[in-house]
């Protein structure tokens, strides 16, 4: 019987052991898996972050007055929205641009551009900017450019835009305004460009 007992109480004692080993197991196994879920949900917001801050320094980078209109450009005689008009602006060049009403400034005649270019102060590489016009090109000869067309900017809209090779995506002959507007908490003055496709009136 003594020995009987024994070998139960062995028995036991290795199962309790084996069972101990089982959860410790499963305890570390759980313990590594929790820093993976953490440091995804990190690198997630991270990323959303980092979004959102790009976002906003391309904001930043144009500036609140956008000041006068280029010299040799043509005043529109007859726009579809004299300056003074409200109208509501359908367009994202920036955030929170699309549905802001805005006021007219300035109507122009001119050929009107979109570009892409790379900024000269290292910034990464700006594909189908909207808007430049004819009168902000360097030495550009004869509207309209084809696309396609190398051109150099004379325009700072945005930092690394004065002096930039340029692209020329795409051109429309609308009318093209000035606008001020207020998004996001910001107001813009002078806006350079919307062009009249981009512009409802204001109910």
């Amino acid at each position: 019987m003594k020995r009987t007992s024994s070998a139960i109480a062995v028995a036991l004692s290795a199962s309790l052991v084996l069972s101990a080993c089982g959860n410790s197991s499963q305890s570390t196994d759980a313990s590594s898996e929790a820093p993976s879920s953490t440091t995804t949900s990190t690198s997630a917001a991270e990323d959303a972050h980092s979004g959102h801050g790009m976002e906003g320094m391309e904001d930043m980078e144009h500036p609140a007055d956008g000041g006068p209109a280029p010299e040799g450009i043509a005043e529109a005689t007859s726009p579809t929205y004299p300056v003074g008009t409200q109208v509501v602006l359908h367009t994202d060049h920036m955030a929170g641009m699309d549905g802001a009403p805005a006021t007219i400034v300035g109507a122009f005649d001119t050929t009107t551009y979109s570009v892409s270019y790379t900024p000269t102060d290292g910034g990464a590489p700006i594909t189908d900017h909207k808007w430049v016009v004819h009168e902000e090109l360097v030495d550009p000869g004869q509207a309209p450019l084809a696309d396609g067309t190398e051109v150099t900017l004379d325009a700072d809209h945005m930092a690394g835009m004065m002096g930039a090779k340029a692209t020329i995506d795409s051109s429309t002959q609308e009318t093209v305004y000035m606008v001020d507007y207020t998004a996001d908490g910001m107001t813009m003055k002078n806006h350079k460009w919307v062009t009249e496709s981009e512009i409802s009136p204001a109910e």
